[in-house]
């Protein structure tokens, strides 16, 4: 019988997304005094595939990736998204009578094997993590480059993020 072992550290990276750079570099300020300094960061990108978040956050979206520098557990993932929720809510502002977020931001972290995200949306292909979250691994890494899934997200799909991913895997796999 295999005995039980202790995760392996992992790298926290977030997706942000934001109506204007300037609210980005907020979140990101916010960011970094939570999880410490940003290791690597995307270019930032126009975030048109999909209109999902317009209503509530405005047109014109932007988006970028980031990684924090210090590494996290696997199973710290659950209270660092309810981190991030609390970050989107203590920065919303409240618009004709509706709370309006001014950023979204999506953790996880990159492994070795795999990219994870955390939600709070259940869905048959997500695990239940604790306190109302749930993880999904997002892109596998095989054969030397990340592979996307059947529900990985198109902005996880692009060559941006697939290069910058990989650029974050590749710091990781050094620091082992």
């Amino acid at each position: 019988m295999a005995k039980p072992g202790l995760s392996k550290p992992v790298v926290l990276v977030a997706g942000i997304m934001a109506r204007d750079r300037e609210i980005l570099k907020e979140a990101k300020v916010e960011l970094s005094l939570l999880f410490g300094p940003t290791a690597l960061e995307s270019p930032v990108f126009p975030f048109r595939f999909t209109r999902y978040y317009e209503e509530e956050m405005g047109p014109g979206l932007i988006k970028q990736f980031v990684a924090f520098r210090r590494p996290v557990r696997p199973e710290d993932l659950a209270s660092i998204k309810l981190a991030t929720n609390a970050l989107e809510l203590s920065t919303a502002t409240r618009e004709g009578g509706k709370l309006r977020r001014r950023v979204n931001v999506d953790p996880g972290y990159v492994a070795p094997s795999r990219l994870v995200l955390a939600t709070t949306k259940d869905y048959s292909h997500r695990i239940y993590i604790g306190n109302g979250i749930y993880a999904e691994v997002t892109l596998i890494f095989r054969k030397g480059t990340w592979t996307p899934l059947d529900w990985t997200y198109p902005d996880y799909r692009t060559e941006l993020a697939l290069d910058f991913f990989l650029r974050v895997r590749e710091v990781l796999v050094q620091s082992l």
